[in-house]
C-alpha cells in the first residue's frame, strides 16, 4: 500500500475528556488516520468505549495497547505527571507519540523524551492545537508582512474560573497548576512572536531576563503572571489562572501598529483587530478544525518522513521558560 493510501492507526492511552470530546472525533474525521485502539483503567469508561466505538480494540492496561503491533501512533492525554513515563514506554515499543501539552514537567524530562524518541526512530510532537488555527496563521502572516513595524510588546492571557474542586488540575502530584495547564499557551505565543519578530527559526529566540509572581492554593498555582525581556528589547507579559472569569486574548504592539487577537487560542470564527494611527480595521478569521489539522499533520509527518509543522525546538524552549518562570516566582 502506498503512503498516499495508507492511514495511520492510532491508539489512545486514557479516555480523558480532551480525548473523548476533541482528539478521537478528530481522528475519525481525518483523511489519513483511523482509530484502532483505546486503553483505560476505568471500567466505566471501558464500557462506554465498547459501546461508542464498535470494532476498535479496547484495553484495560496501557501496556497492552503498546504491545498491539497494529498501533502506529499513540495519543497521550494523561495527567502531566505521566507524560514522560508513557512517552518513553511508547517509544520503546516503536510507537510515534502525540503528547498533550505541556510535553513534560520540566526541560530535563523533555530532553529525555526527545532523545528517546529520536533513538527509537519515532516522531514526537506536543499537542499545541492552537498552532493549527486560521487565527494563528493570520497572526503570523501579519507579523511577517511588517505592517506592525518593529515589535516592542506582546501580552497574552489565558484564564478561566475552575469550579470543580476535584479536578486533576488542582492536584500537585499530577502536575496541576495554571501555568502548566493554560499558561503554557501564552508562553508559546510569546516565543512564536519573538521568533517571527527576529526572523529566526522556530524555537530560537531566548529571553535574557525573566520575572514572575503567582499565588498558590493547595500546592498549585491558581494565578500566575510572568514578564520576559528579549535581547531586541521586546517585552512579553504573560498571564494565566484558575480563579477568575474567562479571559483568552493576546495583543502585539509594534512601532507602526497594534494587533489585537481575541480568543487567541481558540478556533472559532471571529476577527483580528489591526490599528495603525487613527485607523482601526477588523480582519475576518474563519472557523477552523484545529484538532483535525493537528492529527492530519502529525500523521502526514509519519507517512511522508518529515518533521511535523510544530517543532520540538519550540516545545523544549517552552519547558525551559516554564522552569525559569517557576524559579523566578520562588525567588
Amino acid at each position: 500500500m502506498t503512503s498516499a493510501a495508507r492511514k495511520i492507526r492510532w491508539g489512545v492511552l486514557g479516555y480523558a475528556r480532551i480525548a473523548r470530546e476533541s482528539l478521537i472525533p478528530a481522528i475519525l474525521r481525518s483523511a489519513n488516520s483511523e482509530l484502532h485502539a483505546l486503553a483505560s483503567r476505568d471500567e466505566g469508561k471501558l464500557a462506554e468505549c465498547r459501546a461508542r466505538y464498535p470494532g476498535v480494540q479496547i484495553y484495560s492496561a496501557y501496556e497492552a495497547l503498546l504491545r498491539d503491533p497494529e498501533v502506529d501512533a499513540v495519543y497521550i492525554p494523561l495527567p502531566n505527571s505521566l507524560h514522560r513515563e508513557w512517552t518513553l514506554k511508547a517509544a520503546e515499543r516503536g510507537k510515534h507519540v502525540l503528547c498533550e501539552k505541556p510535553l513534560a514537567l520540566n526541560a530535563a524530562e523533555g530532553r529525555e523524551m526527545i532523545a528517546a524518541c529520536a533513538a527509537h526512530g519515532v516522531v514526537l510532537m506536543e499537542a499545541f492545537m492552537y498552532r493549527y488555527t486560521e487565527r494563528t496563521r493570520q497572526v503570523r502572516e501579519i507579523l511577517r508582512s511588517g505592517v506592525l513595524g518593529d515589535i516592542r510588546f506582546v501580552e497574552a492571557t489565558f484564564r478561566f474560573l475552575l469550579s470543580n474542586p476535584a479536578s486533576i488540575k488542582l492536584k500537585p502530584e499530577l502536575g496541576g497548576g495554571a501555568l502548566y495547564d493554560v499558561g503554557c499557551y501564552p508562553v508559546n505565543f510569546a516565543g512564536m512572536v519573538a521568533d517571527e519578530a527576529a526572523g529566526v527559526a522556530a524555537g530560537s529566540s531566548r529571553a535574557e531576563a525573566v520575572a514572575a509572581s503567582g499565588v498558590l492554593d493547595g500546592g498549585v498555582d491558581v494565578i500566575f503572571s510572568g514578564l520576559l525581556r528579549y535581547p531586541s528589547g521586546l517585552i512579553a507579559s504573560l498571564h494565566c489562572g484558575f480563579n477568575a472569569h474567562r479571559r483568552v486574548v493576546a495583543e502585539i504592539t509594534g512601532s507602526l501598529g497594534v494587533l489585537e487577537v481575541p480568543d487567541a487560542f481558540f478556533d472559532n470564527a471571529g476577527a483580528l483587530i489591526l490599528t495603525q494611527g487613527d485607523v482601526r480595521r477588523e480582519i475576518p478569521v474563519a472557523e477552523s478544525d484545529r484538532y483535525c489539522r493537528e492529527v492530519e499533520d502529525f500523521a502526514a509527518s509519519i507517512l511522508e518522513r518529515r518533521p511535523p509543522r510544530f517543532a520540538l525546538a519550540e516545545s523544549l524552549r517552552n519547558l525551559e521558560v516554564l522552569d525559569r518562570l517557576f524559579e523566578a516566582a520562588r525567588a
